[in-house]
């Protein structure tokens, strides 16, 4: 396991999102501290946005459980990345959480194998907590 006092982790959640919470609680168990900040509280800009979104297609980057993405108001498909952006901006549900920010990369999703690589850690990658389960009762999502 890593030296973790040389690193600035920031877990941007949806406050009772039980998805993020276990994606927390898994952290956790690995011993790894971050800063907990709210992904609908966070004043976003196209820049600092975006920056969690390089090389990734625009449907990788909603959450698919948004109301506005499930009942189908927005066609994602049709939407380039900036306008994306542009909408995510205007209503943070949009994003698919969490974001990451470690020591400045920033990734959209619990990525277990960047998380490990970042912070050499060894967490099982086998963990499916990257979207919510069918079996969570989200009743915001």
């Amino acid at each position: 396991m890593g030296n973790f006092s040389f690193y600035n982790f920031i877990f941007y959640e949806k406050t009772g999102c039980s998805g993020n919470a276990k994606q927390k609680e898994l952290l956790k168990s690995h011993n790894i501290s971050f800063t907990v900040k709210s992904l609908l509280d966070t004043s976003w800009t196209k820049e600092t946005l975006s920056e969690f979104f390089k090389d990734l297609d625009v449907i990788d980057i909603f959450n698919p459980f948004a109301p506005q993405i499930r009942d189908k108001h927005i066609d994602i498909n049709s939407l380039s990345k900036d306008e994306a952006i542009t909408l995510m901006i205007e209503n943070p549900i949009l994003i698919k959480r969490p974001l990451l920010d470690i020591n400045g990369v920033k990734l959209c999703g619990f990525d277990i194998e960047k998380i490990n690589e970042l912070l050499n850690t060894n967490i099982d990658t086998n963990k499916k907590l990257n979207t919510c389960s069918s079996s969570d009762s989200c009743t915001n999502v």
